[in-house]
Parts: C-alpha cells; structure tokens; sequence
C-alpha cells in the first residue's frame, strides 16, 4: 500500500462516518425530545400516509362522540318531558273519571276548568321539548357519529317525524275533549254565556216549556227566568233555571261554545220564547238528543181503521194500537201510546211543534210500522222499521267525560309509543358511542405503533450515536496525524 501526503483517505473515511454518527445522534435526540419516530415526510413517507389517515379517523370519531353526547341530552331532556306529559295524562283520567260517574255530586263545569288547563299545558310542554306537532324535533333525527366505511354507516337516526310521533293534545286526540256536562242545546242559539261582559235580562224575562215524562205521565212545565232591574250574569241564567228543573231531573248548563244546553234522562222537548236581552238569541226548540230518540213528522188524527205498529228493546216486544178516537188530540195519543208501552222503559212525549209524537228512551229501541191507518193520519206515515236516533255523545251528563276517557286512553297509548322510540334513540346513541370510543382506542394503538418513538431504543441510540461520535472523531485524529510518517522518511535524505 502507497504512501500519500496529497489525499488522506482514512481522514475521509473517517471525517465521513462523523457525519453519519452526526446525523444518527441527531435523530435520536430528535425522536426523544418529540415522542415520535416520524417527524418528516423523510422518516417514513408510507408510514406517514397511513398514520395520517388514522389521526383523521380519530378526530372524526372524537367529533362524533361528542355529536352523540348531545344528540343523548336532546333525547333525556325530550324523555324527561315525555314522563310528565304522562303524568299529566294521568291526573287528566281522574278528572275524566269523575265526571264520567252519574251519582258525581260536584260542578262538572269547575272539573273541566282545570282539564282544558291541563290540556294547555300539555301543548306548552309538548313544544318546551320540541315534540309539538312540526316541532324542532318532531322530524328524523340524524346523529353523524363516524366511524363507517360510508355516510349511511357513519350515522344513527332516530325517526321523530310525523303527527304519530307528536304528543301536543291536537296529536294525541284530545285536544278537543271535554268532562263538562253534557246537554242538547236551543236550535239557532248563538248566545255565549261565558261573556262576563254581558247582562242577560234586564228589566225583561224569558220563558221555557218543556214536554216532559218522568215516568208518572206527561207534563208541560214552563220554568221564567226573570232578571230584574239589574240582570243576570251567564251563571245566575243557569242557576235559576236548574232550581226551577231540578225536580224533573232536567239539567241546565252552559256549553263547551257558551251556549245553555238541558240534559238529563227524562224524555223532553222544549220550547223558548223570544228576548231581546235574553239567554236565548230567539224562539228556538230541542229534543233531548242524550236519549235513543225518534219524532214523527206526520201526527194527525186518524181517520178509518186502526195504525199499528211494534216496539222492542232488550227488555220485550210491545205493540202499540192506536184508533181514531184516541188520536182525537196529541194528548190523548200520547196516553194511549204510553199506556201500551208502560214498564218498557220508553215514553212518549209531545214534538216541540206542540203536534207530532218523540219517543224516547236511555236504552236502544227499534220501531217497527206494521199497519197505517186506514184512510189517513196516524203516527207514521210509512211501513217498515222506522229510524231512530242514537244519543249525541255530548248530550247526557257523562257523555262528554266517557268519550275523553276513550280518547285518553289512546293518548296514552300514543305517547307510550312515542317513548319507546325517545329510549331506543337513547341506547343506540350510547350503543354508538361505546363503538365510536373502542375506535378511537384501536386506531390510536395502530396509529402509535406507526408514528410514537421507541424511547427505549432512541435513548439506547442516542448513547450508541455519542460513543460513535466520540470514536469517529478519535479516529479521525489519527488519520490526521498519519501523514506525520512521511517526514521521518525524509529526514534520511539529508
């Protein structure tokens, strides 16, 4: 091997692994003070990739914990209003319950205050939680969790929508209930008795007649509501025609429009006079629509031989025969009718036109025209089954307590629905959020073992690198001094 002073190669050999040594200690110290194994795209650029893709996942199901935290708390606030409404759905059953009984001895109308209070306050809390109808979260609810290897997969809904899933009164058919007493109002009477605004009668009076059986005959009565010099509010009308009524078990009471409306069991049929001032708009009529209920529209004596016809309910078969000499008069007539159908449970009682025959009963009963009379009048003008009518749900005391008790019950059939929905939403929501936070764990790992230092390895790298360090610069000063030979070669030739 040559002798050379021009070119030192160990000296290059040994300024070179100085260098590398440099750049290795300095990797070391780099990954130590950063806790990552790559800190540039150099270090590893497939490593980089993929360990980016990972941070993207994790932040994207960090988000989407906390969408499905609050997407939680939206569901508990709605589940909390959803066990009130409930409650208040419970409290509106006894109240309904009440008013349903017939030997209840309160004031329906003070009972149905506080029910259509309720029902308010059923539509405030309904819309307090968003789950009025067309609320803010009576729609489908999507909650962005991520996650999935798409953007249906990466979602959970929890379908609010439609007037089914809305729990204000109005949604869950009660909106227009009402426990108050029922009753059969004056055709064409527009006079609202709520109006505290107004006095009825002043210096002025009002007369009612009723055609009425209680069992013991027909009866005309006509009760006077008189008002004096200083008139009667809307609730001294109906307290002055109740005290007058009540021996006949005829009710007064003011309806769910204001209007006064008579009910009650006995068969009538009333008849008003007109009033400028009074609780009545005009002469105006009524049948007593809360019993099964039929009026013939034909009443006349009859001439030649005898109408006949059949009557029957659950109790029997009645026939009823009736001649010329007992319809000479409506009255007559209805005591010939009455006397055929006594302990049947059905009267007869005059029409409020003061002419025809209305045959009413509490129990359902079915007419049945078998002969007309010979030459003309009679009862019925027709042969066959005659129609009668079924009572008005709102017509008797209980009528009106007995449908919103039926109604209530689907409420809550309603709103139980609707609360099962609210709780599955709840548990898949908690459901995602458990698998979202397993993500972020696994990922985190896989992403760690891609990016984090081994601080082990670095710290055992960065002492290998300082002893290299230390070597290659030992050694470079040896190739340093190497060329120093030469001279005592020439030191010879002199």
């Amino acid at each position: 091997m040559s002798i050379s002073i021009q070119t030192n190669v160990a000296a290059l050999n040994a300024q070179y692994y100085i260098g590398q040594n440099q750049q290795f200690q300095k990797t070391a110290i780099q990954q130590l003070s950063s806790g990552y194994k790559i800190n540039s795209s150099a270090d590893d650029p497939a490593g980089l990739a993929v360990a980016n893709e990972y941070a993207g996942q994790i932040t994207q199901l960090t988000a989407g914990v906390q969408n499905a935290t609050d997407g939680t708390s939206t569901l508990q606030i709605a589940d909390g209003g959803l066990t009130n409404i409930s409650q208040i759905l419970g409290r509106l059953q006894t109240l309904a319950s009440e008013a349903a009984s017939g030997t209840f001895q309160g004031n329906r109308s003070t009972v149905n205050n506080e029910y259509q209070g309720l029902l308010a306050e059923v539509n405030r809390q309904a819309a307090n939680i968003g789950l009025n109808t067309g609320g803010v979260n009576n729609t489908n609810l999507t909650v962005y969790t991520g996650g999935g290897s798409n953007q249906a997969n990466s979602q959970i809904s929890v379908d609010l929508s439609g007037g089914n899933n809305a729990v204000d009164a109005t949604a869950l058919g009660i909106g227009t209930t009402s426990v108050a007493g029922g009753g059969t109002g004056i055709s064409a009477n527009t006079i609202n008795l709520n109006n505290t605004a107004t006095t009825f009668l002043t210096g002025t009076s009002q007369s009612f007649t009723f055609n009425l059986n209680t069992g013991t005959g027909n009866q005309a009565v006509t009760v006077t509501v008189a008002g004096g010099g200083g008139g009667l509010s809307g609730t001294q009308v109906i307290s002055s025609l109740n005290n007058q009524l009540q021996a006949y078990g005829i009710t007064a009471s003011i309806g769910s429009n204001g209007t006064v409306q008579f009910g009650g069991s006995t068969p009538f049929s009333v008849t008003t006079t007109a009033a400028g001032t009074g609780p009545i708009s005009a002469t105006g009529t009524a049948v007593n629509t809360a019993d099964y209920n039929l009026t013939s529209t034909t009443f006349a004596t009859i001439v030649g031989t005898n109408e006949t016809f059949t009557v029957q309910n659950a109790g029997g078969s009645y026939n009823v025969s009736l001649s010329a000499a007992q319809t000479a008069t409506t009255a007559s007539t209805l005591t010939a009718i009455n006397n055929q159908l006594a302990g049947s449970g059905i009267l007869a009682v005059q029409a409020p036109d003061g002419t025809d025959i209305s045959f009413q009963s509490s129990s359902a009963f079915s007419v049945n025209e078998t002969a007309l009379a010979g030459t003309s009048g009679g009862v019925f003008s027709a042969l066959g089954a005659q129609a009668v009518t079924a009572p008005a749900a709102g017509a008797s005391a209980t009528g009106n307590a007995l449908a919103a008790l039926a109604a209530l019950t689907n409420a809550i059939s309603s709103l139980g629905l609707v609360q099962g929905l609210v709780g599955a939403g709840e548990n898949k929501l908690q459901y995602a959020t458990n698998l979202a936070q397993s993500q972020i764990t696994n990922i985190s790992a896989a992403e760690s073992g891609i990016r984090d230092a081994d601080v082990a390895a670095a710290a055992a790298n960065l002492t290998k690198a300082q002893v290299l360090q230390q070597t290659s610069l030992a050694a470079l000063s040896q190739a340093n001094s190497a060329p120093q030979a030469v001279l005592s070669l020439l030191k010879n030739l002199g």
